[in-house]
């Protein structure tokens, strides 16, 4: 039987006051189960950001809970909040977000010596990391050294190097290059094939998210559609994706 690694359940988002508010999620429930790699899709406004928010805990929701392994989210303080999101969350923006003053071993290590692991195990575990994302060649260089897709590379290694419950990558390849972004999307398909890693990515790009095994479509705050790859092809799935962008309404154009 899977374990379930994230539940959401029926949870809103408001904003606003004094009479303006706006729902930005309306009543969403879902769960992922461990090795799942999940695309979250939808329109600019559409509340996808907003939910990728709340279950990485930036952001609190109105109501409803977000369980995460064992934890209640929804339910922590924020000295607890800080301590699960260092510890069981792994993130990758799409503006990379390391460090310049550090090399990208430095970069990679900092969560590991942050929890006081010991050298040896961090070297280790970073080599270990280096080798699955194909970035061991790099490991000395500094982030200037670095084209997009290789920071890119080095920030999905930082993401995964504490052994994070889930993946939380937030357009991942909005800022690379179609090669650069081709072989980060095969290194997250790796990371999910080989280490079983679970992975949720929002994107509003349809050949990005035909990666992923599973989408949840958002519109208006709410789950609009579900498509589940199963054993359809990349390709095929890429085409079943623009279906449903399509039947997305308004402008397509913002979906991509």
């Amino acid at each position: 039987m899977s374990k379930t690694v994230l539940k959401v359940q029926n949870i809103e988002k408001y904003y606003g006051s004094s009479g303006v508010v706006t729902k930005a999620i309306n009543n969403i429930s879902f769960q992922v189960d461990e090795g799942e790699f999940i695309g979250i899709m939808g329109a600019s406004g559409s509340g996808k950001t907003t939910l990728l928010n709340c279950i990485s805990t930036i952001d609190k929701v109105t109501s409803g809970h977000i369980n995460i392994g064992d934890k209640d989210i929804t339910e922590l303080n924020k000295k607890e909040i800080a301590k699960f999101r260092r510890e069981e969350l792994g993130f990758i923006f799409q503006d990379f977000n390391i460090l310049d003053t550090l090399t990208a071993y430095e970069n990679i290590a900092l969560a590991l010596s942050i929890m006081k692991i010991d050298s040896e195990n961090i070297d280790r575990r970073v080599k270990e990391v280096a080798e699955t994302l194909n970035i061991t060649d790099i490991l000395n260089k500094y982030p200037y050294e670095l084209s997009g897709g290789e920071k890119q590379r080095v920030a999905a290694a930082r993401a995964i190097i504490t052994n994070p419950s889930l993946i939380l990558a937030d357009e991942p390849t909005g800022a690379l290059d179609s090669k650069a972004a081709k072989l980060l999307l095969e290194s997250l398909e790796g990371l999910n094939k080989i280490r079983n890693s679970t992975i949720m990515m929002v994107t509003h790009d349809p050949f990005t998210a035909s990666y992923a095994k599973r989408i949840l479509f958002i519109k208006d705050g709410k789950i609009f559609n579900e498509i589940i790859r199963g054993k359809d092809s990349r390709k095929e799935f890429f085409n079943r994706i623009i279906e449903v962008v399509s039947l997305l309404g308004g402008d397509v154009r913002d979906v991509y």
